[in-house]
């Protein structure tokens, strides 16, 4: 008896641009090696080394004893238990999984928060883009670093400003992002706050705003602020009046993070909005009134500069709207192209973020 014809395989490339299709129609699909990392096979892996199984078990009695705080307190997990998820942050739980209609998924669902604390807390975006940080050891250590330069009674602004650059120059460029533009709700003065403290913390800005013109004279007198202001001018300027743009948002964005900790160090005008303008003011500019609000209006009404930021917060937001489990993925996604240029989204290949890949998808707990 001839044997009946065996399914006819799918092909990679097809694959993969229907499993989104397939996963939101309640399909499951097996997949194997790193496609699904099942948080039930990272732990059965875990359970194999002594360190990582006696830290998941630390971890288990954290999320054991862990409360939801109401409204008026600020959510937050112990030190300890924060210090034991970042143990784990090289291990598969980290990067582990759940899905729909696989077996044993509220097991499965219990070890997925259990070793991520922070994500299981109601916090605004700002603070879960802090949280982020802190398990990036790179971004943690330079965060930290330019945190004690720019605190204290004996702060000194030069060694603040030096720290600052050096963050936003050497830190992961997704981690120094999504802090400096992560997406508040008009209403959430808390989050704005977190905004506006990450470039302005202690004594990185001058207590009494100069004027603008000065501003620039002082930044002109000095090399690298002069050449980030030009940096910024030529990427972030709009070419006509219909706000054409010189070149596209991430490079307004790099010119205009490289200004930070320079002279010219701007930041978001207050806790409920997401203008940004100059420390500065143009009062007393006489005669050169005029040339001082450009130079002012070049921040702070720029369309170019606000698009930018406008389209990266945009951005930021959807990461998390994926589900809790979406923005870990695509960082890992965004550094490992940043690492390996090769394998960034080139002119006339689609971009990974513009389709619902299933590097978004997979991850997700739904």
């Amino acid at each position: 008896m001839a044997r009946p014809p065996s399914p006819r395989q799918l092909p990679p490339a097809l694959l993969l641009l229907l499993l989104p299709l397939l996963l939101r129609a309640g399909y499951y699909i097996p997949t194997k090696g790193r496609l699904m990392n099942s948080c039930l096979q990272a732990r059965r892996k875990c359970q194999a080394s002594p360190t990582c199984n006696a830290t998941y078990h630390y971890l288990n009695s954290c999320a054991s004893s862990r409360t939801i705080p109401s409204r008026a307190e600020e959510p937050s997990v112990p030190r300890d238990c924060m210090e034991a998820a970042q143990q784990l942050r090289n291990s598969s739980l980290m990067s582990c999984t759940c899905h729909r209609r696989m077996k044993n998924q509220a097991t499965c669902l219990d070890i997925y928060w259990t070793v991520h604390p922070a994500r299981s807390l109601d916090w605004d975006r700002c603070l879960k883009f802090a949280v982020l940080c802190t398990f990036n050891e790179k971004c943690d250590r330079l965060r930290k670093a330019y945190g004690e330069a720019c605190s204290g009674p004996h702060c000194q602004r030069h060694n603040c400003q030096g720290q600052l650059r050096t963050f936003f120059e050497k830190a992961p460029e997704p981690h120094a992002q999504g802090l400096l533009f992560c997406p508040c709700a008009p209403t959430d003065q808390g989050c704005g706050q977190r905004r506006r403290n990450t470039i302005a913390p202690g004594c990185a800005l001058p207590s009494e705003a100069p004027n603008c013109l000065e501003l620039r004279r002082l930044c002109l007198s000095q090399p690298l602020c002069r050449s980030r202001l030009a940096d910024f001018q030529t990427h972030c300027h709009p070419m006509d009046v219909l706000g054409t743009c010189a070149t596209e948002h991430s490079r307004c964005l790099q010119a205009y993070m490289g200004l930070i900790g320079t002279a010219m160090t701007p930041n978001f005008v207050s806790n409920i909005s997401a203008s940004v303008a100059l420390s500065c003011t143009c009062r007393g500019s006489g005669n050169l009134q005029e040339e001082c609000e450009q130079l002012e209006e070049s921040f702070s009404h720029n369309p170019c500069l606000t698009e930018a930021i406008a389209a990266k917060m945009h951005f930021h937001s959807q990461l998390f709207s994926q589900d809790q489990g979406g923005a870990d993925s695509a960082f890992s996604v965004m550094e490992h192209q940043n690492k390996n240029p090769a394998l960034r989204p080139q002119p006339w290949v689609p971009s990974l973020f513009s389709c619902p890949l299933m590097l978004i998808l997979l991850p997700s707990l739904w």
